[in-house]
């Protein structure tokens, strides 16, 4: 935005079209009218103005029409639409069709200019005027070093069909990954098929990845087509692989190895012609160690393995990702929203246990809920607490203690003013901890403090001193 804001009005009205260039101009603004919708159009193309103000009946173009096209090509400048078609129907097309506000004919001037300091105001913050134009366009945002990493690797291999195994943990962007793999590489012209396996009944795997023959097992009623068979060409994108049962893991370790496949109840070897990547939140060594998961088809799949920071390691990147966010949010008619500088600040505080799409809900959130424009701290403390709340409510499956405690002590974070605790937190935090450690230690020994030092591995003075301090009752016999 330039240092004094310009203006855009389009009124066929010329009185109008006076009073509001008078106003403004008197308010300290650039002020550039026209009595038509292909002059304005002609400046917004051209870059021109950090305002629009525009009458919805003009004798060339709806204006209503117009702020759509506006929308498209501009999306961070605002539209101010004013029309003597006061009815509601106006005022509900003005929204859907994306306008900033909706001021009815006849207007308040004193109303009409704060509309458009308000519009104004901080909109360099977070703006899609300052945002690479190509971002949109991208399958992954983020400039942070984790990221240009990622960037690297995948530009070596979109010319290449080798396998990757794309790792991290939920909401981290592998589909991402994987699209961007296929949509930049060698095999763009086909199609990108994906699979969970999470959410695909065990019995039924097999037959969903590699199709099965009519009569094959009850139900089956006519010849079905498998995931590999439709990715033919393209790329087979093989979700959540560490939930693939052990017997269809054998069947792809065969495909992987020869190339080939048969239907489920067929007998022709069918070619498979499809890259393949694979991806997992689960630690995929310690289900080879229990025997979960095949050791050689591990290694058949992790031909090039990439792993995806957590949001928490690449926090840098948050400011981007809200804005991408809020700009992606205009194409589903949601309005655009600043962020508090304070409020950012929380957020990138935030440990984000959902990553990145635990952020792209609460953007969603923030731009469908809050009415003012800007997103303040309040707003913010309000939601992450909220969102501590839930995960405290359960746990995640297989989550360590260390992982729990974490979860735990960032409400401490979040809660407390400008995001810092006060003093002495590792002292109560030890406290906290130590109380119920010792305490359930000596339920478990029924009350007998030298083996309950034993398993703690503490001396029986310190142990007793320690039940002193913390004011632990010892019940013998307990149990």
């Amino acid at each position: 935005m330039s240092e004094t804001p310009t203006i855009l009005i389009a009124d066929d009205d010329r009185a109008i079209r006076t009073v509001l260039e008078q106003a403004l101009v008197r308010e300290g603004y650039h002020v550039k009218v026209s009595s038509n919708a292909s002059t304005l159009w002609s400046w917004v193309e051209s870059g021109e103005g950090d305002l629009v103000i525009t009458d919805v009946v003009m004798p060339d173009e709806n204006g209503l029409d117009l702020v759509f096209r506006i929308r498209n090509q501009r999306p961070s400048l605002k539209v101010i639409v004013m029309s003597a078609q006061n009815t509601l129907l106006t005022a509900v097309k003005a929204n859907e069709r994306g306008a900033y506000e909706y001021l009815p004919k006849p207007f308040d001037l004193s109303e009409l200019i704060a509309v458009v300091d308000r519009g104004l105001r901080d909109a360099s913050e977070i703006s899609p005027a300052n945002r690479d134009e190509t971002s949109d366009q991208l399958p992954l945002i983020g400039r942070s070093p984790a990221m240009q990493s990622i960037y690297r690797v995948l530009a070596r291999l979109m010319a290449t069909d080798l396998t990757v195994m794309v790792t991290g943990e939920s909401g981290t962007g592998k589909e991402l990954v994987a699209r961007a793999l296929h949509d930049y590489g060698k095999r763009r012209a086909g199609p990108f098929v994906a699979i969970n396996m999470a959410a695909i009944p065990r019995e039924l795997v097999e037959a969903e990845l590699f199709g099965h023959e009519r009569g094959a097992f009850t139900g089956a009623t006519a010849r079905g087509i498998g995931k590999f068979e439709q990715a033919q060409g393209g790329t087979l994108f093989l979700d959540e692989i560490g939930d693939m049962p052990i017997d269809v893991q054998t069947r792809l370790l065969r495909v992987l190895q020869d190339g080939e496949y048969t239907t489920v109840g067929g007998r022709a070897p069918l070619k498979a012609d499809a890259r393949i990547i694979a991806a997992t939140h689960r630690d995929l060594s310690q289900q080879i160690k229990r025997g979960d998961f095949r050791e050689d088809l591990f290694y058949r799949l992790n031909v090039v393995p990439i792993s995806l920071p957590p949001l928490r390691d690449r926090t840098e990147d948050i400011k981007e990702l809200v804005e991408h966010f809020f700009v992606r949010g205009l194409e589903n008619g949601l309005p655009f929203k600043t962020i508090e500088p304070e409020a950012m600040a929380l957020m990138m505080r935030h440990s984000w246990s959902g990553n990145v799409r635990e952020l792209e809900n609460l953007v969603q959130r923030l731009a469908a809920l809050y009415p003012d424009d800007k997103i303040t701290a309040e707003i913010i403390r309000e939601e992450l607490s909220k969102s501590i709340e839930n995960q405290a409510s359960h746990v995640a499956d297989g989550e360590t203690f260390s992982e729990a405690m974490h979860r735990h002590l960032k409400r401490a974070f979040v809660e407390a003013e400008a995001g810092v605790p006060s003093s002495g937190l590792y002292m109560r935090v030890l406290h906290e901890i130590e109380r119920p450690l010792i305490s359930l230690t000596l339920n478990a020994t029924r009350g007998n403090q030298l083996r309950a030092a034993e398993i703690l591995g503490l001396n029986r003075n310190t142990l007793r001193k320690k039940i002193r301090e913390l004011d632990i009752e010892v019940v013998r016999g307990a149990q």
